[in-house]
């Protein structure tokens, strides 16, 4: 078996030109969507994370704020800074890029972020509303992989659903968008006993831990859907996720590629959140 490829790149093209499309529109109504982006310090990878996603509002038409505070900006700068974009009317959006230096609490900063303004969908409100299956925002990477899962018609309702990796910004809220749609899911994290039991279970797979090809083809169900969304740098210098490629796509019924899978969904995603936020603020305006 060869598994069907599920190019992330494809689809998020075609979300970013709805983007657009609907960026004029609002335009017309003479509100320009406008997301602010706020790095802290120097680090090489957040630096390219931050650039993709304002070059991505630009083409697609939103007004983009991009802010680069030294390493050293206090917590209450940064505090400060965040409750000006909260009050700003031309910004729809606000996005800290994590990690953030040891000295700011990721929390407070999180918590800072107006909820109708919190693109990333981070904040405690809107991960309570997503528990309870009401999102104003859906957090952009488990977005992307339930629209990637959706243009492959891929049966969510009755389906057995395995996540591995337990975090707030991926593993968590894919269970619960998995939930809402009809799945039974079961996370596994680090103190898992027996993780291919699991994983050899599941007719959806998504891993999300960040650690090198751990997923091998002999711990995934024949005919599975593998959604890969770890991206990691080997020695060499190649990019590589957290499922074993070569063996997992001689097993899975359809995988994603890493890169060119879930990461260009992630983008796209915060550019939807981004639209949806000015849309909803126009509405309020009427």
């Amino acid at each position: 078996m060869s598994a069907q490829i599920i190019s992330g790149t494809q689809l998020a093209a075609e979300l970013r030109e709805e983007v657009a499309q609907r960026t004029q529109a609002l335009i017309a109504q003479g509100i320009t969507p406008g997301l602010a982006v706020i790095l802290i310090g120097d680090d090489p990878a957040s630096s390219v994370y931050v650039r993709n996603k304002v070059a991505a509002c630009e083409k697609a038409g939103l007004h983009s704020v991009h802010e680069t505070l030294p390493s050293e900006t206090t917590q209450e700068a940064l505090l400060a800074r965040i409750q000006a974009l909260n009050e700003d009317p031309s910004i729809h959006g606000i996005l800290v890029q994590l990690p953030l230096p040891d000295h700011i609490d990721t929390h407070k900063v999180i918590e800072a972020i107006s909820p109708e303004k919190d693109v990333d969908g981070f904040h405690v409100i809107n991960a309570g509303m997503l528990m309870t299956g009401t999102p104003l925002f859906k957090p952009c990477t488990p977005y992307g992989v339930m629209k990637m899962l959706e243009a492959h018609h891929v049966e969510r309702r009755g389906a057995v659903a395995c996540i591995v990796g337990a975090s707030n910004i991926v593993g968590k809220p894919m269970a619960m968008l998995l939930l809402a749609d009809g799945a039974t899911v079961t996370i596994c994290n680090s103190k898992t006993r027996d993780l291919a039991a699991h994983t050899r279970a599941a007719d959806i797979l998504v891993v999300a831990v960040g650690r090198p090809n751990m997923i091998t083809g002999d711990m995934i169900k024949p005919g599975a859907v593998v959604i890969d969304v770890g991206i990691n740098r080997l020695p060499n210098g190649k990019l590589c996720g957290d499922v074993d490629f070569e063996s997992a796509s001689q097993v899975a019924g359809a995988i994603t590629p890493v890169p060119g899978g879930v990461g260009p969904m992630t983008i796209a995603m915060l550019l939807v959140n981004t639209l949806e936020a000015a849309e909803r603020s126009a509405q309020n305006k009427v």
